[in-house]
């Protein structure tokens, strides 16, 4: 039996990437849609066997030629669509391009919508996009699966980002300040792990099983609190959670600050649900129980992402975090370049979202 085909776009993003891995490894053929072939994950996707670089941007006037391509007798496809250029055109020209070509399983990153719901909430622009291109690919009748990723762990940089950073302090420890209250529990994935080998399992699952479903990619279900405990404990240091606007300290988007000005309002101040009548984390879990949760990303990813953006915290001492950072660990030992002190899944050198002027990463 020949090796399944799928096609992906946007392939050098976290979820996308993931999945690529996930499929190389068990001998799937990806055709795989990149704005630019250069870049440190295009390099190392370049790498991985029976991945095929579809090279075009979907915001230019070849998108349809293009993605007649990427579809061309491929029968499953995995579509995240971003905010460069017009999404919702996009995503509806991605969909109509896999009804075109015969697809059969159809699976899409959503977001919810929260201004449907009736209760007063505003929709946060940029997940919006993604619900209304949900509604469409439902209406054109393409066997779908919709998933909805948490909050990535890997969001999280001591770099002065707005809402995710982890603000190191004189003392060594680390401060989250954020406006999500502190007992309401949010959803976490550490999409970097763990969206690739939840895609594939849905796949082999079938259409049959997932047809026209939700799925909640959410593997922890942890307050504030709770997250920042867990991080201290990976860490090594003593990590607070402080109940806060949210900063903005460099430039941004006004596309990206609406979002978050919306968030705030929302998610913070209406303490609206991130994911309204979805459940999770048991869904996720069911479908992958080899989740890397955040004390183990803190622990062994953390570090060499940000060993990989310039930083040299984890180099320092620091003193050993209270036991009201729930027994935290020690860092390992200082001296040896961070590439070499940990091993084991997939860790990034670095990942060009983080870094790009005008993209920020993550399902926020």
């Amino acid at each position: 039996m020949p090796p399944k085909t799928v096609a992906c776009i946007n392939s050098t993003g976290r979820q996308a990437a993931s999945f690529i891995r996930a499929a190389s490894a068990v001998g799937w053929h990806v055709r795989a849609q990149i704005r630019s072939n250069e870049g440190l994950v295009a390099e190392e996707l370049a790498e991985l066997s029976n991945v095929e670089f579809i090279e075009g941007d979907l915001t230019g006037p070849d998108r349809n030629r293009l993605l007649a391509g990427l579809f061309a007798n491929v029968k499953i496809a995995f579509i995240n669509t971003t905010h460069w250029g017009d999404e919702v055109a996009i995503g509806k020209a991605c969909a109509d391009a896999a009804k075109k070509a015969g697809v059969t399983h159809y699976v899409y990153s959503s977001m919810p919508d929260h201004s449907a719901f009736g209760r007063g909430w505003r929709a946060l622009p940029m997940w919006s996009s993604k619900f209304a291109i949900e509604n469409y690919v439902r209406q054109i009748g393409i066997p779908a699966t919709f998933i909805y990723t948490g909050i990535y762990n890997n969001n999280f940089s001591s770099l002065p980002y707005p809402l995710f950073q982890m603000e190191l302090q004189d003392d060594g420890s680390f401060v989250w300040q954020a406006p999500f209250h502190p007992d309401d529990p949010l959803p976490w994935l550490d999409a970097e792990h763990d969206v690739g080998p939840a895609l594939l399992q849905i796949f082999k699952m079938g259409p049959s099983h997932w047809k026209g479903q939700r799925v909640t990619l959410a593997f922890e279900k942890l307050t504030p609190i709770q997250c920042c405990a867990r991080f201290a404990r990976g860490v090594g240091r003593p990590v607070r959670y402080v109940h806060g606007p949210i900063k903005i300290q460099v430039t941004i988007p006004s596309g990206y600050r609406e979002q978050l000005d919306i968030l705030q309002e929302t998610l913070a101040d209406k303490r609206a649900p991130y994911f309204p009548g979805l459940e999770y984390p048991r869904e996720g879990r069911s479908i992958w129980e080899g989740y890397r949760g955040i004390e183990e990303y803190a622990r062994e990813v953390f570090p060499i992402e940000e060993y990989a953006n310039g930083l040299r915290w984890m180099e320092e001492g620091v003193s050993t975090p209270s036991e009201a950072d729930t027994e935290s660990r020690p860092i390992t030992p200082s001296g040896v370049p961070a590439q070499v002190r940990f091993s084991g899944a997939y860790t990034p050198r670095s990942h060009p979202e983080g870094l790009d002027n005008d993209f920020f990463v993550g399902s926020m």
